[in-house]
Order: structure tokens, then C-alpha cells, then sequence
């Protein structure tokens, strides 16, 4: 006995239609944990100051501005904006970036005399057509919005700097903060995540010398659909690596922060082998679900924390 089987065409096409929706991975949904900042090191102020703007409903760009103001004014750090150790030639030149949360970024590279390099990367980013400025063009754009003019070089610095002329070693020192840099991410009450790094760089490097911090992709990289990434450490490794962008392209594949970090150093460390013995470079993420991560070469990073729960600064786990 035959047996005939036929198929409707309408039937068999919503079937399929059936099965191939049911093998779709799904939409994993995002819970919202409140607004967070986060910074490189111990910098409670900042991440406190940038809070201030997110618990009052501000957006993250001005969060993530203000947080790193505060470092760049300090001049007790020597290591952003006033105060900052300068190169060997005795110039104090900064390097910053900020980038939104529609992808807008600006930055400035060998700023002088100008204290608050971020907020003029800001104006490259608003008022410009362009993503970065050096040097003399960024002072007279600088000036042209309206920031003072001001010597970077405090007598401490200047101090320092003519003692380590008497032998001129250079050899950056591991988490010694005369190398180091503040980046600063942020997810504000919209759930919009923005970034920002500033650094006077390594201290008594070459004239003209630039790290990571002012080089989108490398110091700090922002995708509002999945999240951001800075950097902090030597920066010629950074770049080399790309760290910030590769951390958040991971995230989109799926890690969380603290995987991305981790892959993201084992990176750099595979590429120099036992010359990671002797450089620091630390990253901190985060997600679109307030998620943070960060990972360092060496001991003695730190992320500092700011959200619903308080202000926190948290030891980093390292590869060493």
C-alpha cells in the first residue's frame, strides 16, 4: 500500500519559519544598576566628583570631564595637568581625549601652559571638524576658547626634574604615578556610557614624545551599544595593542569586562615576553550593565568605584 505525503506550501514555509526563530540565540536583557564611575588608581575625589553629576542626573561626558579636572588641577600628583613632571627638556606638555556616547571624540596632544587638556579635547571635539589638535595649534585653539594661560611647572617638579639631570637615567618605574595617567569611564541615569584620559606622560621622555592617552582606540575607547575601556601604564605598549578598542570589541563577542582586561593583557604580555617584567600597563572596562572589570601586568593597580553602593578603591588582580 502506498502511502502519499503532501506538503501545503503556506504550512511547511511557517514551520520552517518555526524552527529557524527557535534556533536564534536570545536577546539577553540588560538590568539597569544605577549610574557608575569609574577611574585608574586611587582617585576617590574624582570618581566622587564625577557621581555628584550622575546622581543629580547629568550625562556621563560631563561626569567623566569633571572627575578628570580635579586630577589635572592637583598639583600634588606630578603626574596630570599642573604639577606633572616634565620631559627632559623641562617641558610640561599634556595629552588628553574624551570620547560620547554617540561615538564624538576630541583630543589634544603636547598641550603647554593650558591646565585642563581635557576640557579643551572636549571644545576639539564640539566645536571643531576635527578629532585632534597638537601642539601649538591646540594652545591657540585652546586660548581662543577662553583658558588661561598658565607655567605647569610647580617648584617641586622642577625640583625633581633638575635632580635627575645629575644622572639622566631613564627607566619608567613600575606603578611609580611619574608615568601614570587618569582615565576615567562613566554610564549615566540614561544608561550612556562616555569616556576620558589625561596625562602629563612619562616623565623626562623625549621632547614631543606621545603615549596612549590621547589616541582614541588606544587610552580609551567608547561603543555606547556595548561599552568602554582606558588604559594607564607605559603607553608605546598600549598602542601597540590597541588595548582600549580590543577590550571593547571583546565585550561585543560576548567576555565581560573583567575577561576582556584579562585577554587584553595576556595580549601584551605573549607580544614582549620577559620584557613585561619590567612595564606596567593596567585596564579598566565597563559594560552596558554597569558591569567593571580591570587587569594589570604587575601588583599595585587599583580601580577606583562610584556608584549607588559608595566609593570604593579596589586592588586590581595582575598577570604577575
Amino acid at each position: 500500500m502506498k502511502i502519499s505525503i503532501s506538503f501545503h506550501p503556506i504550512v511547511f514555509g511557517l514551520t520552517l519559519l518555526a524552527i529557524l526563530f527557535s534556533c536564534q540565540p536570545k536577546i539577553e536583557e540588560v538590568t539597569f544598576k544605577g549610574p557608575i564611575a569609574i577611574g585608574t588608581w586611587n582617585v576617590p575625589e574624582a570618581t566622587s566628583e564625577a557621581y555628584k553629576v550622575l546622581s543629580t542626573g547629568g550625562t556621563a561626558i560631563d561626569a567623566v570631564e569633571v572627575g578628570c579636572r580635579l586630577e589635572e588641577a592637583n598639583e600634588q600628583g606630578q603626574s596630570v595637568g599642573k604639577g606633572g613632571l616634565p620631559d627632559r627638556e623641562g617641558q610640561v606638555t599634556l595629552d588628553a581625549c574624551i570620547m560620547d556616547s554617540h561615538g564624538n571624540s576630541g583630543a589634544v596632544v603636547y598641550l603647554k601652559d593650558i591646565v585642563h587638556a581635557v576640557s579643551v579635547a572636549r571644545k576639539v571635539m564640539e566645536e571643531t571638524p576635527h578629532v585632534m589638535l597638537a601642539g601649538d595649534g591646540a594652545k591657540q585653539f585652546a586660548i581662543e576658547q577662553g583658558f588661561p594661560v598658565e607655567n605647569l611647572l610647580t617648584e617641586k617638579s622642577k625640583a625633581d626634574w633638575e635632580k635627575w639631570k645629575e644622572t639622566s637615567s631613564y627607566k619608567p618605574v613600575i606603578n611609580i604615578e611619574n608615568h601614570d595617567t587618569i582615565g576615567m569611564l562613566a554610564m549615566d541615569e540614561n544608561g550612556n556610557l562616555s569616556g576620558a584620559c589625561t596625562t602629563s606622560g612619562l616623565a623626562y621622555k623625549m621632547a614631543g614624545r606621545v603615549g596612549d592617552s590621547p589616541i582614541i582606540g588606544a587610552g580609551l575607547y567608547v561603543d555606547n551599544a556595548v561599552g568602554a575601556a582606558t588604559a594607564t601604564g607605559l603607553g608605546e605598549e598600549i598602542v601597540k595593542n590597541v588595548g582600549s578598542f580590543l577590550i571593547v570589541e571583546l565585550m561585543r563577542q560576548g567576555k565581560s569586562p573583567q575577561e576582556a582586561c584579562e585577554i587584553a593583557v595576556q595580549r601584551i604580555v605573549d607580544r614582549t615576553g620577559d620584557k613585561a617584567k619590567d612595564f606596567q600597563v593596567g585596564f579598566i572596562a565597563l559594560n552596558k550593565k554597569g558591569e567593571y572589570g580591570s587587569f594589570a601586568i604587575h601588583k599595585g593597580f587599583s580601580i577606583t568605584k562610584h556608584d549607588v553602593g559608595g566609593n570604593a578603591n579596589i586592588p586590581s588582580p595582575s598577570y604577575y
